[in-house]
């Protein structure tokens, strides 16, 4: 048994005094060598009541005794643990304690404790209240421990004095550290977030790359070092361990977080890549969403590709997570190329006749309107007009660019044929609106690069120059443009630019159209540059008097099957990536209600789905399994706008049509995605809309419980031994805290009460446990005992669909203040909701 830790407490004797305080050193000798614990405290505590100062007699004793430092409990140290417990235990300490006699007490007890054994630090700090006394004899005493390599005995004397302020952090901890005695170290920053902070700015800088830790441990030669336990990988556990505990932002220790990202990194690059366990669309999400933007990790990314030889699936992976291309290989970024526009549902490229077979009915169908464009490579003056290369042809959400030097080889041949035939048809079918730019010179090029359509100018039939229209416009009451000027865009570029916002990009313009294969950015300006015709054809027909243009001119009877814009969108100079396009008050999209607008979105988007239904969004989550094919599917099903986090954005916005389909900036909070959205939707959000809808399941129902009935099936849950009490459930208010009784009122209308039914007996199937007749179960364990008490609550709402209960709280105001730039644009009903 330690004579230092007692299992009881003796009851406080009553001696007789005028006991001689030498006796009492003497008495306790005989009674410590027979090792009577019980005999002893008794014995102990009786002299400590009978004498007139007992801390000027644990002085004593400790002065003449030096020998108290062996390793086994002293008996000076005993009495001074059993002082401190007897004080503690006294009603009203007696008044040695406090006041100016406590002063040189104070002084002797400071000297013993640099002088004696650590056992006696703990009680003479506690009984003599030595973190009031003069710190320099102590500090002083703390760095001599330090020199001395003591250094656990310095940091515990100092952590128990709690002279942190007056020591310097890192000296403390650093040779602590390289003993593996991390415990020390936290107990010696405990509670001060100041010094939590350097120690763990200290610890992570041992976990950058590179990092020699013997370069530290050559400074402290005395101390016994474990740098085994000190590597990298233990350091940055600590680090993140500390970083979670003491609840310190992240970016605090880089080089942990890093470390802890690459092994995850290497992690999912192993289960992909080597044992091919995960789908490429899962991990490209996880991937993305861990290195970001970090260039280190990026590196380490590109340098783990590198080890592949699989160029297909670097070049995926690449694509996937939008690698810069300047720091790949020359055959992954060739295969990059290909397999983006594979992956484009919106460009073909027909290089054979049954290609273009199979695509005739498209082009061919009567009554639409397409747009048509050349592509040659430049001769820079060189004699004879060039030989053209490639034909783009362009209808509504699709642009078709026809490989013209292989459609029309051999000579003779059923491929020529099949073109000739199909171009010829085209351009003479009376029905089919072919816009072109400059089509005169375009038409006559074509008929002199392959003779079989040398009539093709004279056959043109339904034809539309927009040349001649764009030397019609006038824009915002200004003269024509100078089509042809030097400066800035001019021709189709210019057009774009006045009609839809934005310039198209012609820096492919110039390139080598005879090459095969083309590029992707060659195919890309290709497409732009025949859809784009489309663009402004529907802008005009839509709004000729913002351009001065007639209204009844032939193109503008003539819209084809839609009059909406196409799913294709040019690439134009200088576009935003963003997805947030604001959208001018001509092109705004119709208000649509709160509870009409109806989304679906990916498992990565989990909080923006429960923030948009807390503002009345109907929002169908995919689950982590459910890929974006099932994404598509739902849209289409349910007449559902698609919210996907970034990496298959142009497969869905291919599979729902434009305007279906929205890439989310994962870098915003949810709340701000929210805010975006709705702007971009014009979804109309009423206070009424606030909660009407479960953030859980995303039913739109509720049942009113009473107080009373809520409390009997809390009640009896809690008798059939469910857990009754407060869980970490949420709730469409704060009220899981019990304090919390009071409604905190945000500007304008709060009061949450939607219409709903009251719940009845006869709704329950059962009451233990309270289950529904739908068969869901009411989550009574969500619901805080003092919830129930609270006096101002009159009543709460449960979920059919999943059983949550939810009471009005302080959410619904901080909702409200949060979002009530989007309230205040829509008016407010007189009343509230009842």
């Amino acid at each position: 048994m330690d004579p230092g830790d007692p299992e009881e407490k003796p009851a406080a004797g009553d001696p007789a005094g005028g006991q001689d305080p030498r006796l009492f050193p003497q008495t306790l000798q005989t009674l410590w060598s027979t090792r009577e614990l019980r005999q002893l405290r008794e014995e102990a505590w009786k002299w400590f009541a009978a004498l007139d100062n007992p801390l000027t007699t644990l002085l004593d004793m400790l002065d003449a005794s030096r020998g108290c430092g062996g390793r086994d409990p002293s008996l000076e140290a005993w009495v001074a643990r059993e002082l401190e417990r007897w004080l503690q235990a006294q009603p009203h300490p007696g008044p040695a304690q406090g006041g100016r006699a406590l002063k040189p007490l104070q002084a002797r007890a400071v000297r013993l404790l640099t002088e004696g054994p650590p056992s006696l630090v703990e009680p003479l700090v506690s009984i003599f209240q030595l973190q009031d006394a003069d710190r320099s004899p102590v500090l002083a005493h703390i760095h001599r421990l330090h020199q001395e390599g003591k250094f656990k005995e310095a940091i515990v004397l100092g952590t128990k004095l709690q002279l942190q302020a007056d020591l310097d952090v890192e000296k403390m901890c650093v040779p602590l550290l390289l003993q593996d005695k991390v415990g020390l170290a936290e107990r010696y920053v405990d509670s001060l977030p100041h010094l939590q902070q350097r120690l763990l700015a200290l610890m992570d800088s041992w976990c950058q790359p590179g990092f020699d830790i013997r370069v530290v441990a050559r400074q402290y030669p005395q101390a016994t070092l474990r740098l085994e336990r000190l590597s990298p990988r233990a350091l940055g556990r600590h680090v993140l361990r500390l970083l979670e505990q003491y609840s310190l932002d992240p970016a605090l220790c880089p080089n942990a977080v890093t470390q802890q990202r690459l092994a995850a990194l290497r992690y999912l690059c192993y289960k992909r890549l080597v044992e091919r366990s995960m789908s490429q669309e899962s991990w490209a999400e996880l991937v993305q969403g861990l290195v970001g933007q970090d260039e280190c990790l990026q590196e380490q990314l590109l340098q783990l590709l590198a080890s592949l030889e699989d160029v297909a699936m670097v070049a995926q992976c690449a694509l996937d997570l939008s690698l810069p291309v300047e720091r790949l290989p020359a055959t992954v970024v060739a295969e990059m190329s290909q397999l983006r526009l594979q992956e484009r549902d919106d460009i073909y490229f027909l290089a054979s006749w049954e290609e273009l077979a199979r695509h005739e009915d498209t082009l061919l169908q009567p009554g639409q309107v397409v747009g048509v464009d050349l592509e040659w490579r430049p001769s820079f003056g060189t004699g004879g007009r060039p030989r053209v290369s490639l034909m783009q042809v362009a209808v509504e959400g699709r642009v078709f660019l026809l490989d013209l030097p292989r459609l029309s080889s051999p000579a003779g041949g059923q491929g020529p044929r099949a073109f000739s035939q199909l171009v010829s048809q085209l351009l003479s079918d009376p029905s089919i609106t072919k816009l072109g730019y400059g089509m005169a010179g375009d038409l006559r090029s074509l008929g002199t690069s392959y003779p079989a359509l040398a009539q093709a100018g004279q056959k043109l039939q339904g034809g539309l120059d927009l040349l001649q229209v764009h030397r019609q416009m006038r824009v915002a009451d200004r003269p024509a443009p100078a089509v042809d000027g030097a400066a800035g865009p001019r021709g189709l570029s210019l057009l774009v630019q006045q009609v839809l916002g934005k310039p198209l990009d012609k820096t492919q313009q110039l390139s080598n159209w005879d090459r095969r294969p083309l590029g992707e950015g060659q195919l890309v300006y290709a497409a732009a540059d025949a859809y784009c015709l489309l663009e402004v054809y529907w802008a005009l027909c839509r709004e000729p008097a913002r351009f001065h243009l007639p209204g009844a001119l032939p193109w503008s009877l003539r819209l084809g099957r839609s009059e909406r814009h196409g799913t294709w969108e040019p690439p134009l100079q200088q576009a935003s990536a963003s997805p947030w396009q604001v959208l001018s008050p001509e092109d705004a999209a119709p208000e649509v209600p709160a509870r009409a607008f109806r989304v679906v979105c990916d498992s990565m988007l989990g909080g923006l789905g429960r923030t948009l239904r807390c503002l009345g969004v109907d929002v169908r989550v995919l689950h982590s399994g459910e890929d974006h094919r099932q994404a598509a599917e739902v849209a289409r099903q349910e007449g559902r706008v698609i919210l996907t986090s970034g990496l298959p954005y142009h497969k869905l916005r291919a599979q729902v049509g434009a305007g279906r389909c929205l890439a989310v900036d994962c870098s915003l909070k949810a709340q701000q995605q929210a805010k975006a959205i709705l702007r971009h939707f014009n979804v109309r959000v009423t206070p009424a809309d606030i909660f009407s809808r479960c953030q859980a399941c995303n039913c739109d129902q509720y049942l009113k419980v009473s107080k009373d009935m809520m409390k009997q099936l809390v009640r009896l849950s809690v008798h059939l031994g469910g857990p009754g009490g407060a869980s970490s459930e949420s709730s469409h208010s704060d009220g899981e805290q019990e304090t919390d009784s009071a409604l905190e009122e945000a500007p304008g209308h709060c009061s949450y009460d939607p219409p709903c039914r009251w719940l009845e007996d006869a709704d329950l199937q059962t009451h233990v446990p309270a289950t529904l007749a739908n068969g869901t179960r009411l989550q009574l364990a969500g619901v805080p005992a003092g919830v129930l008490r609270r006096p101002g609550l009159r009543h709460f709402y449960c979920c059919p669909g999943c059983g949550k209960v939810f009471w009005e709280g302080t959410h619904l105001a901080r909702v409200t203040s949060n979002f009530q730039e989007i309230l205040e644009s829509a008016p407010r009903p007189a009343s509230g909701p009842s």
